[in-house]
């Protein structure tokens, strides 16, 4: 049992489209690549395969799985790669028919046949699931990873008798004894009334036994800091998203829209233009949603995001930070570590009493997660208590339960970049709720809700699980192969 999940696992730097469908595989890839160069063995390596599963192989094309995973055999860092670069590479692996692994060893490798989607196959253990073929002279050895949601990986080794499943390149600890060590709800509010904290100070008190404060300040700063590049240049940049379907970006019209054609030369500029927009409801409306289009805009161009706690909904608890920032004057640097630490602990309690996998549990577990820790998040930073906080955030999922995940021809576009719109405003709404209730008197807690979102889940029919099997994404059938 999962019983410390540090802010810095919920919050990850990496390229879209998908965590669980890019950002896993990629970093599968590099670990399956870290256990033959720990063995000195890369150069050894003859020939590799791999072999996506269940959801992978389903919407991976469409998820770019194939691309990410080939990034991971490079060794590229998809924190550092350089975006731009990306299809290059691609290319060069399809033209020179040969991969570099780890950057060190070229062996052939043929993109038709070694990179196998098997829409028709799963793996018991979780849908998102692929394996690595590794042949080293005359023996071929197999290493099979989950990709669990938020960039979160598992990982069997085959040449271990006991077959355990091992989380891999993460934050949890379960060596070190943290000071507030919470699974639920309940031990979380617990802690918080014994000492008197607030679910931020909580957390990082927490974080503060693995890092120094100041590196946990440093880590958090760079956190938003990505996070508001990725707004500022999804406002900023104009066209259709690759992908097939054709779809205009909406944040740049809207953008310049709302700011009446105002110039500006930089960030600040342009946050004093939105500022002096005033404060009325439908513009601070378009405003947030302006904001979620622009991320999701360009998490769908394989652009660098920060997982919040997936890929898919990576606009949500930016575009709510944002609003807080602009509209409501929490701007200081204290204010931003808070709202992420505090939306970091309710993403916790659904990972570790639920999913935060839509391959597992839907849309649910990707948008209403974010939208439940967005709600918490903004809820402490206006003044709520820890209780109201925690409302919030149940409010937020309540009205989340059973989303589906359909995405049209695999890619996440449509409905994905629309629904971060829709759940940072119900984030919003949740926090105004909450503010204005007595938590005591709700009959519905933040841990009923997780139960009730992971009990939904076990009930969904899989293909409204990341398939494009159902939904939205029969209505309107784009081959996968177009994509």
């Amino acid at each position: 049992m999962e019983k410390f999940i540090s802010v810095f696992d919920m919050f990850k730097i990496g390229v879209g489209p998908s965590s669980s469908h890019t950002l896993g595989p990629w970093k599968a890839a590099l670990h399956c690549m870290q256990q033959f160069q720990l063995k000195n063995e890369i150069a050894q390596i003859t020939h590799i395969q791999i072999l996506l599963y269940g959801s992978l192989a389903k919407t991976g094309k469409g998820h770019g799985s194939d691309m990410a995973v080939l990034m991971g055999l490079l060794g590229e860092n998809p924190i550092s790669t350089d975006i731009h670069l990306i299809s290059t590479k691609i290319e060069e692996i399809k033209k020179t028919k040969s991969i570099v692994l780890n950057g060190l060893h070229a062996v052939n490798f043929n993109i038709e046949t070694d990179l196998m989607f098997l829409r028709d196959q799963s793996l018991a253990h979780h849908p998102n699931a692929l394996q690595f073929l590794v042949t080293v002279g005359s023996d071929t050895f197999t290493y099979t990873y989950y990709s669990i949601g938020g960039g979160f990986i598992e990982f069997s080794d085959a040449l271990d008798a006991s077959m355990n499943i091992i989380t891999v390149d993460t934050n949890i600890k379960s060596s070190i004894e943290i000071p507030f060590d919470f699974y639920t709800t309940e031990e979380l509010l617990h802690w918080c009334m014994k000492t008197g904290m607030s679910i931020s100070e909580v957390v990082k008190e927490n974080e503060k036994t693995i890092l120094s404060e100041n590196t946990v300040n440093e880590n958090l700063d760079h956190i938003w800091q990505t996070m508001f590049n990725c707004i500022y240049k999804g406002c900023k940049t104009d066209g259709v998203l690759p992908g097939g379907l054709q779809v205009r970006r909406r944040a740049f019209d809207l953008n310049k829209q709302l700011l009446n054609q105002n110039e500006y030369q930089n960030e600040q500029e342009w946050m004093d233009q939105i500022k002096k927009g005033g404060n009325d409801f439908r513009y601070i409306l378009d405003w947030v949603s302006c904001f979620a289009l622009a991320v999701n805009e360009e998490n769908a161009s394989f652009g660098r995001v920060v997982t919040a706690p997936t890929n898919g909904a990576a606009g949500v608890i930016p575009a709510v930070l944002m609003y807080a920032q602009i509209f409501c004057n929490k701007n200081t640097p204290s204010d931003i570590r808070n709202f992420l630490m505090t939306a970091s602990a309710v993403g916790a309690l659904f990972k570790s009493g639920a999913t935060i996998s839509a391959a597992m549990g839907g849309c649910q577990a990707e948008i209403g997660v974010s939208s439940a820790m967005a709600a918490a998040a903004l809820t402490e930073l206006l003044g709520g208590n820890q209780k109201q906080c925690l409302m919030a955030a149940e409010i937020a999922m309540e009205h989340h339960l059973g989303l589906t995940c359909d995405p049209v021809g695999g890619l996440v576009q449509i409905p994905c970049i629309e629904r971060n719109t829709m759940g940072a405003i119900k984030a919003i709404t949740a926090a105004q709720l909450a503010m204005q209730s007595k938590p005591d008197f709700a009959l519905v807690s933040l841990d009923k809700v997780i139960k009730t979102m992971w009990n939904t889940a076990l009930d969904m029919s899989v293909k409204y699980k990341e398939t494009a099997d159902g939904g939205l994404a029969i209505q309107i059938p784009i081959a996968l192969a177009e994509c």
